[in-house]
């Protein structure tokens, strides 16, 4: 269901932020919330903008999601930064991609140790520039032991493709003989992947009003409530962010089960 109905008639949108985050089961939150920030160009050429002055915009969307999360408590936050299909944008957008990411890494490791965030990328980021490459392996380093919140960038990322690397990686080990084919089960599947060691995503957020997936974490959001909002990226905010966690706390989780099974499970 579309954000607008879901909106009406759970009565969110009028009310304030302080009265969202009122609203908010502390007990309940999702532990995972993964984004598709997308609407940057749609956002840049409403207002007569080249699409680059959308990415910049989008960039303080981040940050205000980002310490948001933090704040709230959420304790896996995931956002598709830069899809693998993102390549095939222009020269220069690309580049331009590159040097918001690298300024975004040097500006905000502070806010990061700040906040006790630490970060992680999932994705092909050997194809990344080398100076990116360089600014992430020095936030990654200098923020392994907060704990406070996992922030996870996918660069360079495709759902299809770390399915195919976790299909490889496995395989090796079939081939080594350090693996069974009669012990791979899901849980064991879920190692290979590039997520391991992480909560599936409870709540996954699209903005710009597209609904479907784009090949993002394919595997993981089998059972995760999809949440899609017509806000452009640039615009979404905390209040957006909390309208989302409510609707998410409104919803019954079922996990392939009954409504009876679900109410005896509780």
């Amino acid at each position: 269901m579309i954000l607008e109905e879901k909106e009406e008639n759970l009565n969110f949108s009028g009310l304030s932020e302080d009265e969202l985050l009122r609203l908010i089961d502390r007990n309940h939150l999702p532990k995972h919330i993964a984004i598709i920030m997308d609407g940057n160009g749609r956002w840049a050429g409403m207002r007569g903008l080249p699409r680059i002055a959308g990415h910049r915009e989008g960039i303080k969307s981040v940050r205000n999601i980002v310490t948001s999360s933090s704040e709230l408590g959420i304790k896996v936050l995931t956002m598709y930064a830069f899809s693998a299909e993102n390549w095939k944008r222009s020269e220069f957008e690309v580049n331009a991609l590159m040097m918001f990411l690298e300024e975004f890494l040097q500006k905000e490791l502070k806010t990061l140790m700040e906040n006790d965030v630490r970060f992680m990328t999932i994705g092909q980021t050997d194809k990344l520039p080398r100076s990116v490459q360089k600014w992430l392996k020095k936030v990654i380093k200098e923020t392994e032991n907060n704990n406070s919140m996992i922030l996870n960038i996918a660069l360079s990322y495709g759902g299809r493709t770390e399915i195919v690397d976790g299909m490889r990686a496995l395989s090796r080990d079939i081939l080594n003989g350090t693996v069974s084919p009669d012990d791979i089960d899901i849980n064991m599947f879920s190692d290979y992947l590039y997520t391991k060691g992480l909560p599936e995503p409870d709540l996954m957020i699209r903005t710009s009003g597209e609904t479907r997936i784009s090949n993002f974490l394919l595997w993981q959001i089998a059972y995760a409530e999809l949440y899609f909002t017509k806000t452009l990226w640039p615009d979404f905010r905390k209040k957006d962010l909390f309208m989302a966690i409510l609707d998410y706390q409104h919803r019954e989780r079922r996990f392939g089960m009954v409504e009876e099974q679900v109410s005896r499970v509780n």
